[in-house]
């Protein structure tokens, strides 16, 4: 018998400097929610600068889950996100609040939504370490075009994210199993999804107004003190995962003295920008988002109407 009953969650997608932070906010405040952030970089302890991380003057009170509780030397993964946050989500529930999904990073929100169930699968370290080399000796489009032989679904998908550990996954998955990654998700997709929930996404109908608020963002990080936080991650954290964060890796060719800062902050300022197109190619794919445009707003408090106005059509009550 299907549970009748499902959680009901909110989720707040869309580019970096899109406004995601302040508008999960003002929906919490409204509907009586708590935030799950949903950023793989945001998790952190440290990285606060580069990550945007909200403050506490950003949270007006409101309680977020998933930010700032992890060591940059631990690894951490999609599954243990959506173990984590299936138990905040648990927790929000049961206190009668609604749990309010806010972030960039698509895969994590995905997974999560969908219910994605995983499992620990094969792993072969010799494979792994020969797929390392590959990567380190041929380049990650030549990894890619191995991946586009076998598995071109997995290869659609994770050419938009050009993550290289996910890459090199899926082509572990395979070369040791011969079961491509692709299969594997259509499996661990259960009958029904374990939310009842509505998306929202931010994005911009003229696309340079959102790249002109990431070269502000980048500016005011500049002014808030990302170059001294890159300089101490880096003396502290040289070969973490975390050091190839945006942020920080563009400005490491000023520390080696190797590059002017100018030309590291216009780096910093183009992948980011480049970034956020990734992640809308991302969201745009569900067709089931509910998108807002921020450039057809005067301002915030505008938006936030639009979108408030939007949720009690949708069943959400005010508290």
């Amino acid at each position: 018998m299907k549970n009748l009953y499902k959680p009901k969650v909110l989720a707040v997608v869309g580019p970096t400097a899109s406004g995601k932070t302040s508008l999960s906010v003002e929906i919490a405040k409204r509907f009586g929610g708590e935030i799950i952030s949903a950023d793989s970089m945001q998790i952190y302890k440290g990285m606060d600068i580069a990550t945007a991380k909200v403050t506490e003057e950003e949270k007006q009170g409101i309680k977020h889950y998933l930010v700032d509780f992890l060591p940059v030397t631990e690894s951490f993964s999609v599954a243990a996100f959506v173990e984590l946050a299936q138990k905040a989500i648990d927790e929000i529930t049961k206190n009668n609040k609604l749990a309010v999904i806010a972030g960039g990073t698509g895969l994590y929100v995905d997974n999560l939504l969908n219910g994605t169930k995983f499992c620990d699968g094969e792993t072969d370290l010799e494979i792994r370490a020969s797929l390392q080399n590959e990567l380190e000796e041929k380049g990650l489009d030549y990894l890619l075009s191995e991946l586009e032989k076998v598995d071109r679904e997995s290869f659609h998908r994770l050419s938009i994210e050009r993550n290289p550990k996910r890459i090199i996954r899926a082509l572990e998955i395979y070369r040791t199993t011969g079961v491509t990654m692709s299969e594997q998700n259509k499996l661990s997709m259960p009958e029904e999804k374990p939310y009842d929930y509505i998306k929202i996404g931010l994005d911009f109908k003229d696309r340079a107004n959102l790249y002109q608020r990431i070269n502000l963002r980048v500016d005011l990080m500049l002014e808030a003190g990302l170059l001294e936080e890159a300089k101490a991650f880096f003396e502290q954290n040289a070969g973490n995962t975390a050091v190839q964060a945006i942020g920080y890796k563009e400005l490491e060719p000023y520390f080696k003295e190797e590059a002017a800062l100018d030309s590291c902050v216009e780096s910093l300022k183009r992948a980011t920008r480049r970034y956020a197109k990734r992640q809308l190619t991302w969201f745009r794919r569900d067709v089931s988002t509910k998108w807002f445009y921020v450039d057809e707003y005067e301002s915030s408090a505008l938006l936030f109407k639009a979108v408030e106005a939007f949720l009690i059509s949708e069943g959400f009550d005010l508290v």
